[in-house]
């Protein structure tokens, strides 16, 4: 199929997002040229790592001519329509509206996809405690029914986004985390329906490539962000960002213990892609840059160094029973991304200047809302 595209950039209100979707098309080590003329859905589109997906591959086509047809299956045309904005008017991506989880959502699908990224999952820590069958559901139900229109259509390569979080609480002495280790979950924890629903998704994609040759591949992402991030995003990174912008003081509820590494969200995209047309059918790979690995409380500090104008310190305020929150039990967690930078990755981006790109890109809505009126 082919189509004229306008010369509008990706991102225009975000000129951090569009520096990031911009390079993105310059990374050598993806083969582009497998993507070019194919199609390409995207379940989860408007999430933070779907919608840069989409929006990386509207780039692709406008800088490289790759041709590629996107179809962004999403849930509310309300949030595409704030996410997408004019891109929805391009000729080269199709949104898609269902809930991922539901009975025949994918089956109306008239595309016939070459590349699958699934993507649609839930991801408030506060949700998993509060809504845990539905966070099970669609983490089960979704991908089954992902991987069943993958098998229908016979795609090309299938991608599973999952989380550091099968890794559960790994074992003191664990030192760095390969693909094959198996921490510790609690089955009988209602914050491990996330965990424990990413789990058997993966064991799902692992038996659709064994039984029905479905090529699916999985990604294990560490804690993802950078330009894009919404501004009242709930999750740690955010928050930490918008105190910094609001001159507020960091308050942790916990003893900040946990330690975890991070990936800028450029770097993650880079990573999926290379997995998608590089990786092995019914592997599973890690996807975190290394060098940031650090403790929520360190973190925290590294914030307040980090924009010193803002006069913020971080501030411990720890209640008797923090469950509420959806907290993860305290953990040291450093994964091995050996096996994804043997595909020809490496990440580029240092935690310091991934706050200092986030909060630009935030300050920029921020903006936005306050009708023009900067911090």
């Amino acid at each position: 199929m082919s189509f004229v595209l306008k010369s509008e950039k990706e991102s225009p209100k975000d000129p951090l997002l569009q520096e990031d979707l911009e390079r993105f098309t310059d990374i050598k080590e993806i083969p582009f040229d497998q993507l070019s003329g194919k199609t390409v859905l995207v379940t989860g589109a408007t999430g933070l790592i779907g919608s840069f997906l989409v929006k990386a591959l509207a780039c692709a086509n406008r800088k490289l001519d790759t041709r590629i047809q996107i179809y962004a299956l999403a849930r509310s045309q309300k949030k595409a329509q704030k996410v997408f904005g004019s891109l929805l008017d391009r000729e080269d991506i199709h949104l898609l509206y269902a809930d991922v989880a539901e009975g025949g959502a994918l089956e109306a699908i008239s595309c016939k996809a070459d590349y699958v990224i699934h993507g649609a999952s839930t991801t408030s820590s506060k949700y998993f405690v509060s809504n845990p069958v539905e966070t099970i559901h669609t983490a089960i139900q979704g991908t089954v029914n992902v991987l069943e229109y993958a098998k229908r259509v016979q795609a090309k390569g299938v991608l599973y986004l999952s989380s550091l979080e099968v890794y559960g609480t790994p074992a003191p002495d664990a030192g760095l985390i390969d693909e094959s280790y198996s921490g510790y979950i609690d089955p009988m924890q209602v914050r491990s329906s996330y965990s424990e629903g990413k789990r058997m998704a993966e064991c799902i994609c692992a038996s659709y490539a064994l039984e029905y040759q479905v090529p699916v591949k999985v990604a294990r992402l560490s804690q993802t962000f950078g330009a894009g991030v919404d501004y009242e995003d709930g999750r740690v990174f955010a928050e930490f960002a918008r105190c910094a912008l609001e001159k507020k003081d960091i308050v942790l509820h916990t003893a900040g213990k946990t330690v975890r590494s991070y990936c800028y969200m450029l770097d993650a995209a880079s990573a999926l892609f290379l997995i998608l047309l590089k990786g092995e059918n019914g592997g599973a790979y890690n996807v975190t840059n290394m060098d940031t690995k650090i403790s929520i409380a360190d973190m925290a500090k590294l914030v307040c160094n980090t924009f010193p104008e803002a006069g913020i310190q971080v501030v411990f305020d720890q209640p008797k029973d923090v469950s509420s929150f959806g907290y993860n039990p305290e953990m040291v967690i450093t994964m091995d991304s050996k096996k994804l930078m043997s595909l020809g990755w490496k990440p580029t981006v240092g935690l310091s200047e991934m706050f200092i790109r986030l909060a630009k890109s935030m300050s920029g809505q921020k903006c936005d809302m306050s009708e023009g009126k900067r911090f």
